[in-house]
């Protein structure tokens, strides 16, 4: 079959083979952008992975540097004095707490701000109930944790398990 457009004469075939491009594209694109979709929602809900204090200290290496969220009651917050990291920078602002949920309790470090002076409070308080988005630090992975005496306690030789907060999000009670 003939078909115009414009004043020139072609065959409606071609009419039929850029609706088929133009669909064979749409398709393509929609695929792709659902499937990217999907790796996006996927990597979100693995990041935001609850977990109970006891998971992590049965098999510390099992979560070493996982992201995950920890839900529970703030205790012992204590501020830390400026530290030096061993890139030769001073960081200020940090502090140190507990989280105890129904089944343990586990150190939590907050890094402080480097390289720029500043006196701040922590952002949490005792008796708070918070959701932490954080970074497992497990022993025996070469690590450092910070303390009271800065980050230059190896891990290796201490045991220690603790998560470094990423996010910290008051809880409605």
């Amino acid at each position: 079959m003939i078909g115009t457009k414009n004043g020139r004469m072609r065959l409606m075939s071609d009419d039929s083979s850029q609706t088929k491009w133009r669909i064979r594209t749409w398709l393509l694109c929609t695929v792709t952008c659902t499937t990217v979709g999907m790796v996006m929602d996927t990597s979100i809900v693995s990041a935001q992975e609850v977990v109970t204090v006891q998971e992590i200290l049965a098999d510390p290496s099992l979560f070493h540097l996982r992201q995950i969220t920890l839900r529970g009651t703030v205790r012992n917050v204590q501020p830390l004095d400026p530290y030096e990291i061993p890139a030769g920078s001073t960081c200020y602002g940090g502090y140190l707490f507990s989280l105890e949920d129904d089944t343990a309790m586990l150190s939590v470090a907050v890094p402080g701000l480097c390289g720029v002076p500043m006196v701040k409070d922590p952002d949490v308080e005792d008796g708070a109930r918070v959701a932490v988005d954080a970074t497992v630090q497990a022993p025996s992975h070469g690590g450092y944790a910070l303390s009271f005496k800065g980050g230059t306690i190896a891990m290796d030789q201490e045991g220690i398990v603790q998560a470094i907060a990423n996010r910290i999000t008051p809880l409605a009670e």
